[in-house]
């Protein structure tokens, strides 16, 4: 019955284009280089034309622009964003303006990961360690599940939607379609449940446990926060209840209910048996080699792994580290690659992607894209030369910038500073550079890191300008080379009585959307950061941005950093920007050329309609769903 519901659900998706599945719901209308971009984005998108940038600056809209033409298509949209605070509020944005529709928010689940990896000059071998956010696998599962199941879908990802996913058929099939009426014996259905990965659970239930009293049965999905309550009677489906865990209340009767795997890499058992025999054969090849070469240690090591390994898939389905299997229980031959989240998404009848995807601020995503493999490569290719792995394990890899070009359809890529990639291979750059409020690009000022003859450094300048911020009750983001710089000046700052925080990439997923979200409700005036604090993030309330040590020349005080940085006091009318620098590097002054050639086009375009500039308003939400 889900291979039917899928097959329906795939032919829906390959009929022309007639009324938009995606309902956009916005309290206002394009204006300003909105409807002249959105025209020309559509135009060229309907024309089958590949690649196309949007190079819109800070607070002109690109959000909104990319969802009125997301509303001309009846195509599953992936959207790429390069950290997972930008996707956190993206996911937000999206889920404002398609409300009745499914936007996913899909990114890497590791609160902490330390990768398995080997040091032959110490000879230490570093175990994999994770700590997994629950929350962020259940929104990854909820993703999975509805891009299976339905068309309106939107997912909003971090790159980490480039790694190996497990087959996505074998998540399909293995999911249980149950109906009332439908026969089934208990006991069937518990194995069933077992063999999916379900753990059985007779006392508390978490995502992907179930439990058993007599012929009811409770099951918590991976996806969701609820629980599925089914009656047998006379083996028959005879009820099926939807639940809430905590109060226990009934939400609502269910006809019938799609049950997906609490994990992503399932096997049936068949396969399973052809992954040993396989893996049993790469073995012995690898320890003939070993042997050949006297590499006694590395061939007992490997022998050691590899059969406990085995042992464990064949008594359980599952084991530590099983994606380093992935090829043998895919049935891929060597070098193939391997299939992600983009593995997901609809395929037209001549199998080729069937979705649109949009790469935001991809003057960072795109690199990220591009450089995953090798990373990934060279700590795995060693782990597999002393015998920590099989050489199939180097099948379990990041998409190559080829092969992730090979499964994406149509790409906009959008950019206030867009790549040498992006230039030279769109269709059309279309510019926005008018925003609807009229606001105009902050004004800069640039002071010393220190002054000699004041005797005062960029942090007692700081300090002065932070106070004023504070009193305003407005907000102030200072943005530092270091996550150690970040943290010192946050305990110094916090020392003297301001209320100040701190983000950067070592803080846990949801506790950053949760500290912006502080950040915009006024619980502190203050946050420093690294490199969140730069693209895209829609912080209206801030009306400073400093920038300390701006002439130091490098990956974080280039051109575009400084630039996308600056944009985070492009939002409010009061904005303005302080760069510290004791010289005025070629960075610093091409950003601030650039700054003011868009603040002109803007004063002309304001003046010749009459138009007051307005601080974006923006209502405080939590970015990511709790429930």
């Amino acid at each position: 019955m889900v291979i039917k519901l899928y097959h329906f659900w795939f032919i829906f998706q390959t009929l022309p284009f007639v009324v938009s599945i995606f309902k956009l719901k916005a309290k206002y209308q394009p204006s300003g280089d909105q409807p002249e971009a959105i025209k020309k984005l559509v135009h060229d998108l309907k024309k089958g034309h590949g690649y196309q940038t949007l190079l819109g600056v800070t607070g002109s809209g690109k959000t909104f622009t990319i969802a009125s033409v997301i509303k001309h298509f009846n195509m599953s949209v992936l959207v790429i964003a390069p950290n997972k605070t930008l996707a956190a509020q993206l996911y937000r944005e999206y889920k404002n303006f398609f409300p009745e529709n499914s936007v996913n928010y899909f990114v890497s689940y590791y609160d902490y990961y330390q990768p398995e990896a080997y040091l032959p000059i110490t000879d230490t071998y570093i175990e994999k360690e994770a700590m997994i956010n629950e929350e962020i696998d259940k929104l990854r599962h909820r993703a999975t599940s509805a891009l299976l199941t339905r068309q309106d879908v939107i997912v909003v990802a971090s790159v980490s939607c480039i790694y190996n996913l497990g087959l996505p058929s074998g998540y399909l099939e293995s999911s249980l379609h149950l109906e009332l009426g439908q026969p089934i014996v208990r006991g069937d259905l518990i194995r069933q449940l077992v063999k999916i990965q379900f753990n059985r659970n007779n006392i508390a239930l978490k995502r992907g446990d179930f439990r058993v009293r007599g012929d009811i049965f409770e099951i918590m999905p991976a996806a969701e926060n609820i629980v599925y309550q089914l009656e047998l009677s006379g083996q028959k489906v005879k009820e099926i209840i939807l639940i809430d865990p905590l109060s226990r209340k009934i939400i609502k009767q269910l006809k019938e209910i799609i049950i997906f795997p609490p994990k992503h890499f399932i096997s049936s058992q068949p396969q399973i048996i052809q992954a040993v025999k396989e893996i049993k054969k790469e073995l012995k090849e690898r320890l003939k080699y070993f042997e050949s070469k006297k590499l006694y240690l590395e061939a007992e090591r490997l022998s050691r792994r590899a059969g406990y390994d085995m042992e464990m898939l064949l008594s359980i389905g599952y084991c530590h580290g099983v994606e380093n299997y992935s090829r043998h229980l895919t049935g891929k031959l060597a070098g193939q690659p391997p299939e992600t989240l983009l593995a997901y998404f609809p395929r037209d009848k001549n199998n080729q992607p069937n979705f649109l995807t949009i790469i935001d601020e991809s003057h960072i995503a795109l690199p990220q894209i591009r450089g995953m493999y090798e990373g990934d490569q060279s700590r795995k290719k060693t782990l597999v030369k002393y015998g920590w792995r099989l050489p199939s394990a180097l099948d379990n890899r990041p998409l190559k910038f080829d092969e992730f070009k090979e499964r994406t359809g149509p790409i906009i890529f959008t950019s206030a500073t867009p790549g040498p990639y992006e230039l030279k291979n769109s269709g059309q750059i279309v510019e926005q550079i008018i925003r609807p409020t009229g606001l105009i690009d902050p004004p800069i000022e640039l002071k010393p890191v220190f002054n000699k003859e004041k005797n005062r450094s960029q942090i007692d300048d700081l300090i002065k300008e932070i106070k004023k911020i504070a009193e305003k009750r407005e907000r102030a983001i200072v943005n530092t080379l270091t996550k150690k710089m970040a943290e010192d000046l946050y305990g110094f700052l916090n020392q003297k009585g301001f209320k100040v925080n701190y983000i950067h990439s070592d803080v846990p997923t949801l506790k950053r959307a949760e500290i912006l979200t502080d950040f915009r409700e006024g619980k502190f005036d203050i946050l420093i950061g690294v490199n969140l604090l730069r693209e895209g993030l829609d912080l209206p309330e801030v009306t400073l941005v400093a920038i300390l040590d701006a002439d130091r020349e490098g990956f974080l005080r280039n051109e575009t950093s400084l630039i996308q940085t600056m944009g985070r006091a492009a939002r409010n009318v009061k904005g303005k920007v302080i760069l510290y620098a004791d010289n005025l590097t070629g960075s610093i002054k091409n950003a601030v050329k650039e700054v003011e050639r868009r603040r002109k086009k803007q004063l002309a375009y304001n003046k010749k309609r009459g138009i007051t500039p307005q601080s974006i308003q923006k209502k405080v939400e939590r970015l990511i769903d709790a429930e």
